[in-house]
Formats: structure tokens, C-alpha cells, sequence
């Protein structure tokens, strides 16, 4: 029995997110966050990450989507129970925050899909009550 597209490709995307003062600047409405990604593969199958796609809103509804080739200049391959970290950053506007997208990712057997990002957000420490 063929495995299903779904148990095939399984990624599981989670992030955690740091604000950084030294490199914010409030009166100029730049706030800067850092944040990590996890990618696990609970899949069946390889799956390597070929581009990105973010979108970025802050706290007034403006939104940034960024998209590009791999993460941090890498095209990283993910094998079945295995796991890829990365960090990078952001600037926003306001001192909330959210991101979300998702990866386009190639199969092992030359298929396409995406692996979704799940909504998280970004906020300096006591702003959120």
C-alpha cells in the first residue's frame, strides 16, 4: 500500500522569539526580534528546503512578506526524524508583532509542497498583558 501524501511529508515548524533593545530604537519605531526556527521532519520522507515565504505584521496591520531562496543561504535537506535549526531577525514597527508563512519543499521522489509556518508572534518583554 502507497503511503499517503500526508505521511510522507509531515514538517513540524516551531519558533521561539527573543526581542533585542541593543538593536531597537524606539523613538525611530524600529523593534527587533531574533527568533529560531525548528524544522522537523516526522515524515516518512527526505525533504529539503528550497525557499521562504514570510509575512510579517505588526501591531497597526502593516505587513512585510519576504520570500527568497532557502534559509540563511542554505537549501538545507531534512531527513525523516531529524530536525534543522536556524536563526535569523526581524525589524517591525510597533512592539507587537506576528509571523507566519511557510517553505517550499522538494520530496524525495521529485514532488513539490509547502510546509507551513504557524502564525507566532513577536513582542517586547511587559507589552503584552
Amino acid at each position: 500500500m502507497a503511503l499517503k501524501h500526508k505521511d510522507r511529508h509531515n514538517i513540524h515548524v516551531a519558533a521561539t522569539t527573543t526581542y533585542l533593545p541593543e538593536q531597537s530604537d524606539p523613538d525611530m519605531q524600529e523593534y527587533a526580534f531574533a527568533y529560531t526556527i525548528t524544522i522537523t521532519n516526522l515524515g516518512s520522507a527526505t525533504a529539503q528546503l528550497l525557499n521562504r515565504h514570510w509575512i510579517i505584521t505588526d501591531a497597526n496591520g502593516s505587513v512585510q512578506e519576504v520570500r527568497g531562496e532557502g534559509v540563511i543561504g542554505k537549501q538545507p535537506t531534512i531527513e525523516p526524524g531529524t530536525t534543522y535549526s536556524y536563526s535569523s531577525g526581524a525589524i517591525i514597527a510597533t512592539e507587537i508583532g506576528h509571523m507566519q508563512g511557510s517553505y517550499e519543499m522538494l520530496g524525495d521522489q521529485g514532488d513539490f509542497f509547502d510546509a507551513d509556518i504557524p502564525a507566532f508572534t513577536l513582542a517586547k518583554p511587559n507589552s503584552l498583558h
